[in-house]
């Protein structure tokens, strides 16, 4: 079984990227640019290849020594790892544009041959510990690199194989099945507590929903971007005749193809950002290139190649909709709003709902060939969706990786007019009592717990976490409702993409287990105890705390010594008032029904709860817009439970620590609505001539402190 077995291609074709190989008797092999290992052959049972079993796999990479030799290193029976520590290779420089997927491509075409096999890109970096497998399953295409822009920061968590299918290789759909499924039974085999990842385009997304459908019983997770599942409603359909009718050495196989999204893809590149006196200079350098492009792309699906894809396409969609009832296995697909090869929306739709473990992400600007395009962070998505695990279950703290600098610059952006209108005002308290403007008396070290009031509808959320992530280089963990991260239905629920910022800035699921979990890592943690109650407050309740009688987190908090920093925040009532709240709207049988509805579909945390914070169905408000005012915070002293383990398990003790907070939570909100008053700026339009002359993003003063 091939797949299973350790190939390398002769050391004149090894993959060191840029460099100059030398033979043991001096003379010098061509240099190689693509910069990959080739792992294994995996070939399909309608070929011959050296048995193996997955027991006798050996560990083989390709090793550069001083004198510029390779050498094969044979080790044990786990996979290879490519981490910094192992020195298998240098590092070179990160692969970024549309043009090195093209040139790689011609580089790997240039002496191909042979059965399908996977590789394993050298610039993923150093991966975390017991990182998932990761399979590349390429589209028509067959080369494996669609995720070229994405090598980098996917192999920081997973370990990446990627299928490259040869240009002339004529293996069935079913035989590329065969292929794959051997593959993930015996990694399987090897790490049977670990998820396997299939990341699919187009043909590859067929491949990965046929082999999860014939192996249910095996860990799969599916990433897939615009499967071509819907082939019978593609235009795609219409080459087939044609390319059949047209003489053999006519090559017009892919210019038809490129017709649409690709170029649109590379115009796009090349037009966006540039100054107008230079968009015809550009434009000329770039037309060369674009044409270097269809010559590349004719040289990836000549004719020949491009009939036989084309079948594949329409064996590959009838096999897998035939199987989809079969399909267990957890999906995150991706839908291109603008994809000009097949419906991509409406059968991402079609599929969300016939899967039963789907997530549909849409991007309505983006084409057919997602992956390779600008702007599109794979791994962003994963994180964002809360996709990335590493053993059964995803785990909110141990598999969380905290947002990147670039990251968190978009989540930052997104707020900015937010910021920018609101001009948000931070006050903190130092050890010493002393209330500071700015968050200098929030400790840097965890665990620390935030304890305070949610505002209407939690608008306040996102200028803080944003602030505090900003000044003070600290990701505060926010214990959220679980309906913002987990959709047990479908139904009228909001969908889960709309809190995809949340999962990506570290919200977790409230409950006594992520309690302990976050405590124990020693986060900043968020906690707002009147819940979806505050943020849905009726009429005149503006400000007015609805707390639980429990107060379990105070011995929570002791138990890992803890500090607890309640706060209060204002603004709101400057910003919308309610005129439509819960009971007007229970009164009316419509929105009674779509209450009710709701209810059934989310978890009432507070079921067990007595007087008003167990009335927490969701439901939309009506909401009286105001003159945009300002956002005041005051989070104060710290409190310390350090050393009160003992003393806060008595339910008395920890009861009047838990009052203790309350009232200072309390007391912040009144000491925010006195001072504000006295605040110069508080209406938007001093703040707006503020900024005009010191800059948007300038800070406007406020009241004395």
């Amino acid at each position: 079984m091939a797949a299973t077995g350790a190939y390398l291609f002769p050391s004149g074709s090894s993959p060191i990227c840029g460099r100059e190989v030398m033979t043991s008797s001096g003379g010098k092999l061509k240099s190689n640019r693509i910069p990959y290992l080739i792992r294994r052959f995996a070939v399909s049972s309608e070929q011959q290849a050296p048995a193996t079993t997955a027991t006798t796999t050996k560990k083989t990479s390709l090793l550069e020594n001083g004198n510029g030799w390779l050498e094969k290193r044979g080790g044990d029976n786990d996979r290879p790892v490519l981490e910094a520590e192992n020195n298998l290779v240098e590092e070179e420089s990160c692969v970024t544009s549309l043009n090195d997927y093209f040139e790689q491509s011609k580089e790997f075409i240039k002496s191909d041959g042979g059965p399908p096999r996977w590789f394993s890109p050298l610039d993923c970096g150093s991966r975390l510990n017991n990182s998932p497998l990761l399979l590349f399953l390429p589209g028509i295409d067959g080369i494996g690199l669609g995720l070229i822009l994405h090598h980098q920061n996917l192999g920081r968590i997973f370990d990446i194989w990627c299928l490259h299918i040869p240009v002339k290789d004529r293996t069935s759909f079913t035989g590329l099945v065969k292929l794959v499924e051997r593959t993930i039974r015996s990694e399987n085999y090897r790490s049977p507590n670990s998820p396997i990842y299939l990341v699919g385009e187009s043909l590859g997304g067929c491949l990965a929903l046929a082999v999860a459908a014939r192996n249910p019983d095996i860990d799969l997770v599916l990433i897939l971007s615009n499967p071509a599942t819907s082939f019978s409603k593609s235009p795609l359909q219409l080459l087939t005749p044609i390319l059949e009718a047209t003489p053999s050495q006519f090559s017009l196989s892919f210019p038809l193809v490129t017709a649409g999204d690709p170029l649109r893809m590379i115009l796009d590149r090349v037009m966006k950002g540039l100054p107008l006196q230079k968009t015809v200079g550009e434009l000329s350098q770039h037309l060369g290139t674009m044409s270097s492009y269809l010559s590349g792309l004719a040289d990836i699906l000549p004719r020949e190649t491009l009939l036989w894809k084309l079948h594949m396409l329409h064996q590959a969609s009838a096999y897998v909709n035939s199987r989809l009832h079969a399909v267990k296995a957890e999906i995150l697909l991706l839908s291109s709003g603008k994809d000009q090869f097949f419906p991509s929306q409406q059968e991402g739709e079609r599929l969300h709902h016939l899967l039963p473990k789907c997530e549909l992400r849409r991007f309505d600007d983006n084409g057919h060939f997602l992956l390779l395009e600008s702007g599109f962070d794979l791994v962003t998505i994963i994180k964002a969706t809360s996709y990335y695990r590493r053993a059964k279950y995803h785990d909110y703290v141990s598999d969380y990786m905290p947002p990147t600098p670039d990251e968190f610059k978009n989540v930052k952006e997104s707020y900015r007019w937010v910021n920018i209108a609101m001009s948000p005002v931070m006050l903190s308290t130092l050890e010493d009592g002393k209330t500071v403007r700015g968050l200098a008396g929030i400790p840097s070290e965890g665990p620390v717990l935030f304890v305070g009031y949610h505002t209407l509808l939690g608008l306040e959320l996102g200028p803080l976490v944003s602030k505090i992530y900003t000044e003070r280089d600290i990701l505060v963990r926010g214990m959220a409702h679980p309906m913002m991260l987990v959709k047990h239905k479908k139904g009228k629920l909001p969908e889960l993409p709309m809190y995809d910022t949340f999962r990506l800035m570290g919200a977790v699921p409230v409950s006594a287990t992520n309690f302990f979990k976050v405590f124990s890592s020693k986060s900043h943690v968020l906690l707002y105890p009147g819940g979806m109650r505050e943020a849905l407050h009726r009429k005149g309740e503006e400000y007015k705390l609805f707390w639980p009688e429990q107060s379990e987190f105070v011995r929570m908090a002791a138990r890992f010594g803890a500090k607890i920093i309640p706060f209060g925040v204002v603004g709101e009532d400057d910003i919308g008032e309610v005129v439509f709240d819960y009971d007007d709207l229970m009164k009316i049988p419509y929105f009674r029904n779509d209450i009710e509805t709701l209810a059934n579909e989310s978890v009432n945390l507070r079921a067990n709860s007595n007087g008003e914070v167990s009335n927490q169905d969701p439901h939309l408000p009506g909401i009286l817009p105001k003159f945009p005012g300002r956002f005041y915070y005051y989070f104060g002293k710290p409190i310390e439970t350090e050393g009160r383990k003992q003393e806060l398990r008595d339910r008395q003790k920890s009861h009047e620590l838990y009052l203790h907070v309350k009232s200072e939570v309390k007391r912040c909100i009144a000491y925010l609505k006195e001072k504000r008053e006295s605040d110069p700026y508080r209406n938007l339009l001093p703040r707006l001539l503020y900024q005009a002359t010191h800059g948007l993003e300038s800070e406007v003063p406020t009241f004395e402190i």
